[in-house]
């Protein structure tokens, strides 16, 4: 009944393929989640194509559940293999896009010509879309849940809450917090989870300078799960410019905090 979270991607913005991102990861948002028998992913960031690799013939992925459409959280998709595989069945779902062309337009314009060269109708799988509002609530399985919430991010995000077995998860990325004003959409998600992965681009210090960006600190997620009752905050969307000394600089700086842990490619979290 555990509930297990693998990371394939934890950047943000763009994909770093470079010796000085090697340690915590160069790949963009994909966050594999086992729950029970049950798997199923969160984003399509450039992670989803390692992801994809490991779905084999039994051991396939139900549904992608996506926080929001920009470029760093679905362009890893015209590379998921299993998309391509007539055996499997994906149903992708997005809570933004209801009033906005819906999330199987989206996915299909990034794939037209000029930008991509295979059109989303060669993916032979069989692919549901399926638009709902930030701030539903659904059953993903018998033993599922999921909650959601509005972000506050430039063209709308969704945040998760993922319930499996008596533990919770919480995936919030992209938003961006307004100093001193707890946002309540996402302290109502994250009332008690187990962990909360927070988007935390930016340093208290580089924050000022990007306000209207749509992104938030460590330090906000930290305040945000400790006036929330969470047990755990895992530090995720790592700026492209962090490279792995600034990011084991921040991980120290962290730990000594709270009970915090910064996410890295290939990292696991376990529920139980």
């Amino acid at each position: 009944m555990a509930l297990t979270l693998k990371f394939w991607g934890v950047r943000g913005s763009i994909a770093c393929a470079s010796p000085e991102h090697m340690k915590y990861g160069g790949n963009t948002s994909c966050i594999e989640v086992r729950a029970g028998k049950r798997r199923f992913v969160l984003d399509a960031g450039t992670g989803i194509r390692g992801f994809g690799d490991t779905v084999r013939g039994d051991d396939s992925v139900s549904h992608l559940l996506l926080t929001h459409t920009h470029w760093d959280h679905i362009n890893g998709f015209p590379f998921f293999g299993p998309a391509y595989n007539p055996n499997v069945s994906l149903h992708i779902m997005a809570g933004h896009l209801k009033h906005q062309g819906g999330v199987h337009e989206i996915l299909a314009t990034q794939m037209h010509n000029p930008m991509f060269p295979v059109p989303l109708a060669a993916m032979q799988a069989s692919l549901k879309f399926e638009d709902f509002e930030a701030g539903d609530q659904f059953d993903l399985f018998d033993d599922v849940k999921i909650k959601t919430a509005p972000l506050n991010h430039p063209n709308g995000a969704t945040g998760y809450r993922i319930e499996h077995g008596g533990r919770s998860a919480v995936y919030v990325t992209d938003t961006e917090h307004v100093p001193g004003k707890p946002d309540q959409n996402i302290l109502g998600l994250i009332a008690g989870a187990d962990v909360v992965i927070y988007d935390s681009t930016y340093t208290d210090k580089e924050f000022p300078a990007k306000v209207g960006w749509g992104h938030s600190t460590w330090t906000e997620g930290m305040r945000l799960c400790q006036e929330a009752g969470v047990k755990q905050l895992a530090i995720f969307h790592h700026d492209p410019s962090h490279t792995d000394d600034f990011m084991d600089k921040l991980a120290a700086e962290a730990a000594d905090a709270w009970n915090n842990i910064v996410c890295r490619e290939g990292m696991e979290i376990v529920l139980k």
